[in-house]
């Protein structure tokens, strides 16, 4: 009997059909969202003749162009911070015991597993509490703005490192550390020289999911944000509630061009971490990073 009249070949076909209606349900929205990005028409459904106008009223434009801007700062500094919390976080639950740690196990969750809009409204009424107590105590009145906005992407991103981070350090081989103090590393070198390489894909995995949480939030951002700080995705949100037009299509492709840099970039900084690390695995390799480190 022919393979392809079998019962597995036809069971093989059918997944195969499914596996491209999924792809085609999930990317073929991209592509028109790419495609009418281009349309000179101002109606957006209705296709005319290939243009970049959109694309030039979008840069021309000093409301997008701020949004934009206000969206990379909070991101930038939210990215860093989060990566650089979320490690250590990730670090301390993973290799230390102490008091109080499965209690802080559970926070640390926490910002994933509620909704955005309760976490949205929990951030509003600290900052709102925060900022009376400093204006009573010292003086010092406060607004919301692109600081709390990026103290509550500072908030909710810090976990999603963690969980990154955590999920790495769990299938770390802990002997290459206990090798590096053998070799009379101290525990900061053997930190630098051996853990964090081992580990800096998923520091730089967790650092990309905190970047694009950041940029795409809308729901927080438009709880704790102020006059003069909206950033890009809040501004579009409130450009499709008085209508969907072509310029929104062009925003939308440029940030999508920009995750789908920043994904490569992280990937391959992740394979040259990868393979590092299988470089460290090596034993002689590894007594020759613990001597340059010496020297």
């Amino acid at each position: 009997m022919n393979e392809g009249t079998t019962p597995g070949g036809f069971a093989q076909r059918l997944l195969g059909l499914n596996a491209w209606l999924v792809f085609l349900f999930f990317y073929a929205p991209i592509v028109l969202l790419i495609v009418f990005s281009f349309n000179d028409n101002n109606n957006v459904g209705i296709w005319t003749e290939a243009s970049f106008r959109w694309y030039g009223e979008m840069f021309q434009d000093d409301r997008v162009m701020g949004a934009l801007r206000n969206s990379l700062v909070v991101a930038l500094f939210a990215t860093i911070v989060s990566t650089v919390l979320g490690t250590m976080l990730a670090i301390a639950l993973e290799r230390y015991r102490f008091r109080g740690r499965g209690t802080l196990d559970g926070i640390a969750y926490l910002p994933i597993i509620i909704p955005d809009v309760t976490m949205a409204v929990m951030l509003l009424i600290f900052f709102f509490q925060a900022f009376g107590i400093l204006d009573d105590l010292l003086g010092i009145n406060l607004t919301s703005g692109l600081l709390t906005i990026t103290l509550a992407h500072i908030a909710f991103c810090i976990s999603f490192v963690a969980v990154v981070v955590r999920a790495r350090l769990s299938q770390l081989d802990s002997s290459l550390e206990e090798a590096a103090a053998d070799l009379y590393a101290n525990r900061w070198q053997a930190f630098r020289k051996v853990t964090l390489p081992l580990i800096a894909p998923g520091v730089a995995g967790g650092a990309l999911l905190a970047l694009t949480l950041s940029l795409d939030d809308v729901v927080v951002t438009q709880f704790v944000s102020g006059a003069g700080s909206t950033t890009l995705p809040v501004y579009v949100f409130g450009l499709v509630r008085r209508g969907v037009t072509p310029l929104i299509n062009a925003v939308s492709t440029v940030m999508l061009v920009a995750s789908m840099v920043l994904v490569a970039i992280s990937l391959g900084f992740q394979r040259g971490a990868e393979a590092r690390g299988q470089r460290l695995a090596d034993p002689e390799a590894l007594l020759e990073e613990i001597s340059a480190t010496e020297s």
